[in-house]
């Protein structure tokens, strides 16, 4: 993924970004601000790592968190939607997952949900990476959320 070619396409089209990451820890906002000048283009980046801080900071509902959990395209729909509306971006990203180790028969390893918001409509998908080691989900997660925000700029 060539992130200055990403900023460059944002700043073409006047658009400004927002994350909101979980299992990622902040490291698509950092993949955007390795690149100098990207302040003109990433707004800000919320890590809610906790369920508490995605309440309080994303207002994700605690009723959703209840009912299907962290890693679920609900929660990545809400994330999402919560970042975009306590910013000044016009799309937003988000991951929820299981990076690892561990996870359940039905939130394996791996698993990781994302969360597109913009343009009055928010998108979500989930993932399966595969139980390929902690920094690799995590990698893997970074590099799928950049996608989908380039994804996005070609729509716009």
């Amino acid at each position: 993924m060539d992130v200055a070619a990403l900023l460059a396409a944002c700043r073409s089209k006047g658009v400004r970004l927002a994350t909101a990451e979980s299992c990622t820890g902040g490291m698509v906002g950092a993949a955007l601000t390795d690149v100098a000048g990207s302040s003109d283009v990433f707004d800000r980046g919320f890590i809610t790592y906790s369920n508490a801080a995605k309440v309080a900071m994303l207002g994700v509902a605690e009723a959703t968190l209840d009912r299907v959990g962290a890693v679920s395209e609900d929660v990545a729909r809400e994330m999402a939607d919560g970042a975009l509306a306590r910013s000044d971006a016009q799309i937003a990203v988000s991951i929820t997952g299981i990076a690892g180790p561990g996870g359940s028969e039905h939130k394996p390893e791996g698993r990781v949900c994302f969360g597109l918001a913009g343009a009055g409509a928010t998108w979500t998908e989930t993932v399966d990476f595969g139980a390929t080691g902690r920094p690799n989900v995590r990698a893997a997660a970074r590099d799928h959320a950049l996608r989908l925000i380039e994804g996005a700029l070609a729509r716009i």
